[in-house]
């Protein structure tokens, strides 16, 4: 328990920071995995029509203090080429 005013307030602000943080990792995560078991699975259309909102998700996230935006774009670059990969095996 926190002993000053300050304190107490740092703490609670710490916690909404967390809640947030863990949200918006949690969809990144979750956006990624459906992302990932598309191409697994060789739907490679739905994959293409889903990398936009993929872009979409990691861009927004690294908005945040909870994604870097070098590790956002990172992972965007890397989704990319996993499907243009995909796609090249697959043609």
């Amino acid at each position: 328990m926190a002993n000053t005013l300050s304190a107490a307030k740092r703490a609670r602000s710490s916690e909404k920071r967390r809640q947030r943080n863990r949200r918006v990792k949690s969809r990144v995560k979750d956006i990624e995995k459906q992302y990932r078991q598309l191409i697994g699975e060789k739907k490679l259309d739905e994959a293409r029509a889903l990398l936009p909102t993929v872009n979409s998700v990691l861009g927004k996230a690294a908005k945040t203090p909870a994604v870097h935006r070098n590790k956002a774009r990172r992972k965007i670059s890397r989704l990319t080429k996993l499907l243009k990969t995909a796609e090249a095996a697959s043609a």
